[in-house]
């Protein structure tokens, strides 16, 4: 089944995407990563101001098959969460690239969005 991947934005190999607007980003997980994982049930934000190295978990997904990491794109320092996903972690199937979003972030170190994968790799990755 092929899933949603928006062109324009910026993706990891776990499954998180990354749109870039300015010096800040803005995080959350593919459609195909929340297919994997099936009903989200509940989601573990970070503290705004809490600041992480490319690949450090910075939260949690927690679905009704399993529970997941969720990873930092690039390093980054957490600017906003998503509070509506403590009362709606469903947004997270819904509108995975909308208002399932997970953090907004300030990027530290921009040289490693050359690290990330385009819509066209992450699509190859996926099918």
């Amino acid at each position: 089944m092929a899933h949603e991947v928006p062109d324009g934005l910026y993706y990891t190999e776990e499954h998180e995407w990354l749109r870039v607007e300015g010096d800040e980003g803005v995080v959350g997980i593919t459609a195909y990563a929340q297919d994997q994982l099936g009903d989200v049930v509940f989601v573990e934000l970070p503290e705004v101001g809490a600041q992480y190295r490319a690949g450090e978990a910075f939260g949690v997904v927690e679905s009704v098959k399993t529970v997941s990491d969720v990873y930092m794109p690039v390093s980054a320092r957490v600017v906003a969460v998503n509070g509506a996903l403590a009362d709606r972690p469903e947004l997270v199937n819904q509108d995975p690239y909308g208002e399932g979003w997970l953090v907004r972030i300030q990027i530290l170190n921009r040289d490693e969005l050359a690290g990330l994968l385009d819509a066209a790799a992450y699509r190859q990755r996926t099918s």
